[in-house]
């Protein structure tokens, strides 16, 4: 198979399972457990420089060359590019694409997960200023996108990777703090989007070990 995923059980890994079962791409997945600190394994680390999930290595890739993709958004890019899917060749809709997932990768993203971060703390002290903090970031980033969508039924006009790589985190709203029905826009995106049989079997792809 010439694709392997190097994933776990993540709002970023879910953003490449979900891409992927989009596209009709058949991969297999190799778990990475985060939680046993497998990312730091040397082999690992010559596919993903960051130590990060996830990975991807493409035994068919360009020039038919094998071809290793580490972070997120590159990754949606490259499969979309390899596929010609999800993302305009060129003009106003690429940009608009593109913009939304960096919108995702530097802010949408960084700050829930900071909020996850913050609100798993014990020590009342150690969590309130940075919980509050990264909890007001949150919303205002769900409010970005509440306005976005009251205007287009997707972030880049139509259906691309900049939802595959929002749902990731949107998925995590519960641990967000983040009621949906605060952003009605939003939650009717969301909806839409997990009622989408490709986006139901990435979500169904197990990312963790029994």
């Amino acid at each position: 198979m010439a694709l392997t995923l190097f994933a776990f059980d993540t709002p970023n890994a879910r953003k490449i399972t979900v891409a992927l079962e989009e596209m009709g791409l058949p991969y297999a997945v190799q778990v990475v457990d985060i939680t046993q600190n497998e990312q730091f394994a040397p082999e690992f680390l010559n596919i993903s420089p960051n130590n990060k999930i996830p990975a991807l290595i493409d035994t068919d890739g360009p020039e038919g060359q094998t071809q290793t993709v580490f972070e997120s958004g590159a990754i949606l890019i490259y499969l979309a590019e390899k596929t010609g899917q999800f993302l305009p060749a060129k003009g106003a809709g690429r940009v608009a694409v593109m913009e939304w997932l960096m919108f995702q990768v530097g802010g949408f993203g960084p700050a829930p997960g900071q909020v996850h971060h913050y609100a798993a703390l014990t020590n009342e002290a150690d969590k309130n200023y940075g919980l509050a903090r990264f909890k007001t970031e949150t919303l205002r980033l769900y409010g970005v996108m509440n306005r976005r969508l009251a205007m287009h039924a997707f972030f880049a006009g139509d259906l691309s990777i900049a939802d595959f790589a929002i749902l990731g985190w949107v998925w995590r709203h519960p641990r967000h703090q983040v009621d949906l029905s605060a952003f009605p826009h939003v939650q009717r995106w969301y909806e839409a989007m997990m009622a989408r049989p490709g986006v139901k079997k990435g979500f169904a792809v197990a990312l963790r070990r029994d």
